[in-house]
């Protein structure tokens, strides 16, 4: 059974993946990429409760936390950009 919940976290990680290339904006972009993290964090807690490892339960939080700030910097990354248009940083010329 916890195989099985594996491999459909697999699946979803690869649609997950799809969307990211396929996607036709940049925030569903970025949104895609959040949730392959996301589904990464469950797969590294299924995979210790499957080896019984918990010490992967603490590499998913930490993975989780990486995963929030980077969507987070991205974004803010990308906002900045559309308001000075698209110059990379905010330099006025």
């Amino acid at each position: 059974m916890i195989l099985a919940v594996m491999v459909a976290l697999l699946v979803t990680m690869v649609l997950a993946l799809l969307r990211a290339f396929a996607g036709p904006g940049l925030y569903n972009r970025i949104l895609a990429i959040n949730m392959f993290g996301t589904k990464t964090v469950l797969f590294i807690a299924v995979a210790g409760f499957l080896f019984g490892r918990p010490e992967f339960l603490d590499i998913g939080i930490l993975y989780a936390l990486v995963n929030f700030v980077a969507t987070v910097a991205v974004l803010r990354l990308s906002h900045y950009q559309e308001l000075f248009g698209g110059t990379g940083g905010g330099e006025r010329t």
